[in-house]
């Protein structure tokens, strides 16, 4: 749509996550991604900002209650844009789930944008259904018989994925897990320990005005209830990186030496691959390789390492991990870490979008490439040395079942404990995380030691 729009309605917040939320709709455009720089294009002072930022994660959070809640009031109109259909998500997940925002705000701004991008006859439609929407009693969700559409519609999550939830935890942890991807998620840093202790990043965040405490999960995690970690003189001088908590358990499961080479199968951008810079020592031959597939992001681990001053023991090369076993000799790493490329359904909190983009196909191919990494890098490392498998999501087709597939052909591997992680272990030595439990992302890990 080319119409002029009135500056006072480009920078209104709705509006801003209006464009955002529909682009993420028609485009698959990732959220997480435009939210920055729709504060910019629209000029949103940070409280506006911080609104619209709530809007638009909130509204992608919730969108299959929300659109069951709108569908009995748009039922009998034929055909509506895509951009009016989103102003009504955004007004409706603010009347319902926002307490601080008043109601006649909500549904005049909602009038306003639709007469300014649309014309009067959308406004007016507009005006109507959400005034028929503050009249009407919610359904209630717990009425709708099938188990699975129940919670598909309460939790937001599409059909497949709770079927495959209610079969691998059951169905009060998926309400449970379904839940806590409602919750704003938490700031998280890994402390460059190399510069600094934790004790001491604590000391000086909380100085600089921070609310920091130490991770429960982590020993190298520092958690913030405020503010933006990234903007601290901390970050500024390398001393520490933002990271979630559960990955910062990957690097101590390797079990380094200072002396150890260490392959980083999947590295970019980095953040794995310098925390395992940290236990290495350059003066007596300890050092990390990094690949990625795409030459531009082995700059990204380059750039990473030289930010946390660990270049030293950091190198990166361009290359697919499934080459791994064309490129180099056999035996020539201590330790490998294989970070697979995975669905990504354990960030599910940070990316809601996730969860409409994926899709139950997107299983067939992906165990393929994760069984062919680890099938590449198996003859790579030593004898006693240790393969770390992990993933950031929390389907046993992507974790269980492809460990399970490698050690079938290859009994020269055996499933250790997970140093460091030991009492996050399910069942088998595997360690999974689950976003309800510890606030953290979904994350699966598992170490193998190569015996013979």
């Amino acid at each position: 749509m080319n119409k002029q729009v009135p500056t006072k309605i480009k920078q209104n917040p709705r509006f801003v996550a209006m464009n955002l939320l529909t682009q993420v709709d028609q485009n698959q455009a990732y959220s997480n991604l435009l939210v920055d720089k729709g504060i910019r294009d629209g000029q949103l002072d940070a409280r506006d900002g911080r609104l619209m930022t709530e809007i638009v994660y909130g509204t992608i959070s919730r969108r299959l209650t929300l659109e069951y809640y709108l569908a009995p009031f748009i039922q009998k109109v034929k055909k509506i844009d895509p951009w009016v259909k989103q102003l009504l998500l955004l007004s409706m997940y603010q009347l319902h789930y926002l307490d601080r925002v008043p109601a006649h705000g909500i549904v005049n701004d909602a009038v306003d944008i639709a007469k300014a991008y649309g014309n009067p006859g959308i406004g007016k439609f507009v005006n109507g259904v959400l005034r028929n929407v503050l009249r009407t009693e919610l359904p209630d969700l717990e009425e709708i018989d099938n188990t699975t559409k129940r919670l598909s519609v309460q939790l937001s999550l599409p059909e497949w994925l709770v079927d495959k939830l209610l079969a691998t935890i059951g169905e009060n942890e998926t309400i449970a897990l379904g839940e806590s991807l409602f919750e704003t998620s938490r700031s998280s840093a890994r402390v460059n320990t190399a510069l600094i202790s934790r004790e001491d990043a604590l000391i000086q965040l909380k100085d600089e005005g921070y609310e920091v405490e130490a991770s429960e999960v982590s020993t190298f995690g520092i958690i913030a209830a405020s503010g933006f970690l990234a903007g601290s003189e901390l970050f500024k001088k390398g001393y520490i990186t933002i990271q979630d908590e559960s990955s910062m358990l990957v690097a101590p499961s390797l079990q380094l030496e200072l002396d150890d080479i260490v392959l980083d199968a999947c590295a970019a951008p980095g953040g794995k691959t310098t925390h395992i810079a940290q236990f290495l020592d350059a003066s007596v031959g300890g050092r990390v390789l990094g690949l990625d597939i795409h030459q531009h992001k082995t700059k990204l681990i380059e750039k990473n390492a030289q930010r946390l001053q660990l270049e030293s023991v950091v190198s990166a090369q361009q290359l697919d991990a499934r080459e791994v076993k064309n490129t180099f000799e056999d035996d020539a790493f201590d330790k490998i870490l294989v970070d697979a490329p995975c669905s990504g359904l354990g960030l599910l909190r940070r990316k809601p979008d996730i969860k409409y983009s994926k899709k139950p196909e997107d299983f067939v191919n992906l165990p393929k490439i994760q069984l062919e990494i680890l099938e590449s890098v198996a003859t790579k490392v030593k004898q006693y040395g240790i393969i770390t498998y992990s993933t950031c999501t929390i389907l046993p087709e992507e974790n269980e079942q492809v460990i399970e597939a490698f050690l079938a052909k290859h009994p020269e591997f055996e499933i250790i404990d997970v140093a460091g992680a030991d009492k996050f272990a399910k069942s088998n030595s595997y360690v999974t995380l689950y976003p309800h439990e510890y606030g953290t992302d979904g994350f699966f890990i598992c170490s193998l030691r190569r015996v013979k």
